[in-house]
C-alpha cells in the first residue's frame, strides 16, 4: 500500500483517500480530525511549491514539472477553493505558466483564473499579486485567442497598475507593452503602433535606453511596423536593437539571438533573401550552441529557417529540414503542442510548393483537425490551418471545397479577429481569387475592390498585401 524508495513515496489511492477524509462519526480518529486534514493539504501546497523549477520556460526543469502537475492537478482537485493560500495561488500560477508554455491552455486558464480568485479573496483587487494574475490571465486568453476576453482584462489590468502605482511605474510599464501587445493581435494597429511607441518613449526615460525592458520594447515597436508593412522604419529599428542587444547583453544572450532571429524575419519579409538566409543560418547555430537543440526558441530558429530556404525557392534544403523540426518537435513538445502544429502546416505547404499534393493535402487535413481539437475552432492558428487547407484544395482544382472553406474562415476572421485584421484581409483577398478562378467575376471583382480599398486605408499603399490585392484586381479587369 506504501512504496518506498530513495527519491519518492508512492501511496495506494485507497490510502490517498482515507487519509484525505475526515470521518467525524468515529471515534478516537484522532489522526483525520478536519484540522488535521487542513494542516496536510497546506503542508502538501509548501512542499510542492518548494520542489517546482523557478522558470516554467527553462526546458532543464520540464521533466520535474511534468512529475509535479499530477500532483498539482490532485491538490486543484481535493482541496476546496476557499482554503487556498498566497501559497496556492503561487503555485498555481506556475503550474499555469508551465501549462501554457506546453500548450495546454484550458488547463492553464483554469489555473489562472483560481489563482485569481485567491488573490482577490486574500489581498483584494488593488495589490500587486492580483494584478499580477490578472495579466497572467489575460496573457492565456491571448495565447488561446480569446482576444474578445483578454483585450479587456489588459485594458482593467493597466488602468489599476496607474491608479495604484502611477504612470511611470516599471510594471505598469509593462502592463501598457502587454496591451499594445493585444491590440496588435486582434489587428488593432491604430491602437497599437501608438501605445507601443508611448511605452518606448517611457522606457527610456524611466529605465534608462539600455535596460532590457527598453530592448523589448524597441523590438516589439519594430515588430508592429513589420505587421503594417512600414519596413522603412522596422528593419533600420530591428538593426539598432540587435546592436544594443549584443553591446548590453552579450551576442549570447536568449534576447540577442530572438533579436537577431527578429532582423532576418524582417529581411525575409522585405524580399532581401541574400541577407535573411546567412542571418537566420547563423542564429541555428548560436542556439544550437547556446540553448541547445531540444530548446524551443531552437525549433523555432530550424523552422525559420526552412522558411527562408522555402522562400528562395530552395526546396530541396526546405523540406528535410522542415521534416526533421517537425520530429524533433514532437519528440520534445509533444505532437498535439502548438508550435508542433505550426511546424507541421508548415511542411505541408513545402510539400505543396514542391507539388506534392498528394501528401500536402491530407496532412493539411489532420493538422487541421487538430488544431480544432487542440487550440478549438476560433483559435487564429486554426483559422490558417483552414485558409492554408482551401488554398491546397483551390491547387488541385477542387473549387467545390475551397470556396466554401475560403467563406467560412472569412467569416470566422471577421468575427474573431474583426474587419480590419490583416488575416482578415488576406482571407479576402483568397476568397475573391478563388471565385476569379470559378469564373465568377460578378463576385470576384466587388471583392477584390473592397479588399483593396480596405487594405489602403489600414496597411497603405505600399504594403504586400496591398500591391498583391491591386495586382489580382488588375489582372482580372484586363
Amino acid at each position: 500500500m506504501i512504496t518506498l524508495n530513495t527519491e519518492t513515496i508512492t501511496l495506494h489511492r485507497l490510502v490517498q483517500a482515507v487519509a484525505r477524509t475526515p470521518d467525524p462519526h468515529v471515534d478516537g480518529d484522532s489522526h483525520r480530525q478536519p484540522a488535521d486534514v487542513h494542516i496536510a493539504c497546506h503542508a502538501a501546497t509548501a512542499l510542492l511549491d518548494q520542489a517546482r523549477p523557478a522558470d516554467p520556460a527553462d526546458p532543464a526543469g520540464w521533466p520535474t514539472w511534468r512529475t509535479l502537475i499530477p500532483h498539482v492537478d490532485a491538490l486543484a482537485q481535493h482541496a476546496p477553493p476557499d482554503t487556498d493560500t498566497p501559497t496556492t495561488a503561487r503555485l498555481l500560477n506556475h503550474a499555469a505558466n508551465f501549462l501554457q508554455d506546453q500548450g495546454e491552455l484550458a488547463r492553464a486558464i483554469d489555473y489562472y483564473e483560481r489563482a485569481l480568485n485567491c488573490d482577490l479573496r486574500l489581498n483584494g483587487p488593488d495589490h500587486r499579486n492580483t494584478f499580477t494574475s490578472r495579466n497572467n490571465l489575460a496573457d492565456a486568453y491571448r495565447a488561446a485567442g480569446d482576444l474578445r476576453r483578454a483585450v479587456p482584462l489588459y485594458e482593467a489590468t493597466l488602468a489599476d497598475w496607474e491608479r495604484v502605482l502611477g504612470g511611470d511605474h516599471p510594471d505598469t510599464l509593462t502592463s501598457r507593452n502587454n496591451l499594445a501587445s493585444a491590440y496588435q493581435a486582434a489587428g488593432d494597429l491604430g491602437r497599437a503602433i501608438p501605445l507601443h511607441e508611448a511605452t518606448l518613449t517611457n522606457r527610456e526615460r524611466v529605465l534608462g535606453g539600455d535596460h532590457p525592458d527598453t530592448l523589448i520594447s524597441r523590438n516589439n515597436l519594430a515588430h508592429a511596423y513589420e505587421v503594417v508593412g512600414d519596413l522603412r522604419r522596422a528593419v533600420p529599428l530591428y538593426e539598432a536593437t540587435l546592436v544594443d542587444c549584443e553591446r548590453v547583453l552579450g551576442g549570447d544572450h536568449p534576447d540577442t539571438l530572438s533579436s537577431r532571429n527578429n532582423l532576418a524575419h524582417a529581411y525575409e519579409s522585405a524580399g532581401d533573401l541574400r541577407r535573411a538566409v546567412p542571418l537566420y543560418e547563423a542564429t541555428l547555430v548560436d542556439c544550437e550552441r547556446v540553448l541547445g537543440g531540444d530548446h524551443p526558441d531552437t525549433l523555432s530558429s530550424r523552422n525559420n529557417l526552412a522558411h527562408a530556404y522555402e522562400s528562395a525557392g530552395d526546396l530541396r534544403r526546405a523540406v528535410p529540414l522542415y521534416e526533421a523540426t517537425l520530429a524533433d518537435c514532437e519528440r520534445v513538445l509533444g505532437s498535439d503542442h502548438p508550435n508542433t502544429l505550426t511546424s507541421r502546416n508548415n511542411l505541408a505547404h513545402a510539400y505543396q510548393a514542391a507539388g506534392d499534393l498528394d501528401t500536402a493535402i491530407p496532412l493539411f487535413e489532420a493538422t487541421l483537425a487538430d488544431s480544432e481539437r487542440v487550440l478549438s475552432g476560433d483559435h487564429p492558428n486554426t483559422l490558417t490551418s483552414r485558409n492554408n487547407l482551401a488554398g491546397a484544395y483551390q491547387s488541385v482544382g477542387h473549387l467545390g471545397r475551397a470556396i466554401p472553406l475560403y467563406e467560412a474562415t472569412l467569416a470566422d476572421r471577421e468575427r474573431v479577429l474583426g474587419a480590419d485584421h490583416p488575416n482578415t484581409l488576406s482571407s479576402r483577398n483568397n476568397l475573391a481569387h478563388a471565385y476569379q478562378a470559378a469564373g465568377d467575376l460578378d463576385r470576384a471583382v466587388p471583392l477584390y475592390e473592397s479588399t483593396l480599398a480596405d487594405c489602403e486605408r489600414m496597411l497603405g499603399g505600399d504594403h504586400p498585401l496591398t500591391e498583391t490585392v491591386r495586382a489580382n484586381l488588375e489582372a482580372v479587369r484586363r
